[in-house]
């Protein structure tokens, strides 16, 4: 019996791990978004720190991207930039992939 209790213990684990990692990468992708975002907006790097940051926040609002896409692009249209919801899903994407490739990179 503690053969499959160990595989158990051993899936949870796994699982648990498995989660952490994807929170990690998609805090990290939202932050570079937020840079990316900071950058066409012309921010201070002070700013562009604090904006990033307040970009991961973002995504705590509702499950799934579209609170992080609908505050960059409130936010970009409000700065006078001409951008749409295509656009920061690209940048989105771009980012994703950005994000695994350092964790990868740390490994």
């Amino acid at each position: 019996m503690t053969t499959f209790d160990d595989r158990e213990r051993a899936f949870e684990n796994q699982f648990a791990h498995d989660q952490d990692m994807l929170f990690r990468i998609t805090a990290r992708r939202n932050r570079l978004l937020g840079e990316w975002a900071a950058v066409k907006m012309g921010l201070t790097p002070e700013e562009t720190d604090a904006y990033a940051k307040a970009v991961v926040q973002a995504d705590f609002e509702e499950a799934g991207d579209e609170d992080v896409i609908r505050k960059i692009v409130g936010d970009l249209t409000s700065a006078g930039i001409d951008t749409d919801e295509p656009t920061v899903r690209a940048a989105l994407e771009d980012m994703a992939v950005n994000a695994r490739r350092q964790f990868m990179e740390q490994k």
